[in-house]
């Protein structure tokens, strides 16, 4: 099975475009499967306030103690999930919602606990659970919940869980779904960037913020084996019938912008 890993942003679910879910429909009706992580930043950003708890990011992460980490999967598992698992299926393609943490799907570990509390690096998938499902021809639409050890569970960078998926699952595209078409550098949109450079641009500050965890993601998802990443906008196609469209994440240093 040729697969493919979209991670959506949750500042995108509720925009994703009908020329982006035809890619899906066209894509999965040529062989490929499809594998779906999501996020739901906006949406916890919105319950924390309600709730009056302030939300602290590091480094684009967000410092999850064990109250910010329950809202976190109550807004993950219980709106946005359901939101992507609907659109998916009003588009005519079966999907299943599942947290992150059932089945042991996603197992982890604290990533940083002093500086980042309950937030979790990714140890390994439960890819035969995976594999069952893909065989049915549905599509696994998964929360960045992770289950550790005596039932701790951890609030995972959902571009890290994509990544973590893709590499374990063999999946020979990974997609990183935003609300920008890409990455910027010059103030120009990169057709293809090198890993080399995006670590100089993180030095240089052209790449800040919510994308240093993406192509940190990236490159760590490389390094593992994936050979493709891809930086996409929801808000459109991201195949175009010939070729992949956003910003191509690539250690083959003959890309150029």
């Amino acid at each position: 099975m040729r697969k493919i890993v979209i991670k959506c942003g949750g500042s995108v679910l509720d925009s994703l475009s009908p020329s982006f879910l035809q890619n899906v429909k066209s894509l999965k009706s040529e062989g490929y499967q499809f594998i779906f992580v999501h996020g739901g930043g906006p949406d916890i950003n919105k319950m924390l306030e309600l709730v009056q708890v302030q939300s602290v990011f590091v480094n684009g992460l967000r410092k999850t103690t064990k109250e910010v980490l329950e809202t976190a999967e109550m807004i993950l598992s219980g709106k946005t999930n359901r939101m992507l698992t609907a659109l998916l299926q009003t588009s005519g393609l079966k999907a299943l919602g599942i947290n992150g943490s059932d089945v042991s799907l996603l197992q982890g570990t604290f990533l940083n606990e002093k500086e980042l509390g309950y937030v979790g690096s990714i140890e390994n998938v439960n890819t035969e659970f995976l594999q069952n499902i893909l065989a049915l021809q549905i599509i696994p639409v998964i929360t960045p919940i992770a289950m550790g050890v005596n039932g701790v569970k951890f609030n995972v960078n959902a571009d890290t869980a994509a990544a973590a998926v893709a590499v374990a699952i063999g999946a020979e595209r990974c997609i990183f779904v935003t609300d920008v078409p890409g990455i910027k550098i010059g103030g120009e949109y990169c057709s293809r960037i090198e890993v080399e450079q995006i670590n100089s641009s993180i030095l240089d500050g052209e790449i800040t913020g919510g994308m240093i965890p993406k192509v940190k993601s990236a490159i760590s998802a490389l390094e593992e084996g994936l050979n493709t990443i891809s930086i996409v906008s929801g808000k459109s196609g991201f195949y175009d019938g010939q070729n992949w469209l956003g910003t191509e994440i690539s250690n083959r240093k003959e890309l150029q912008i």
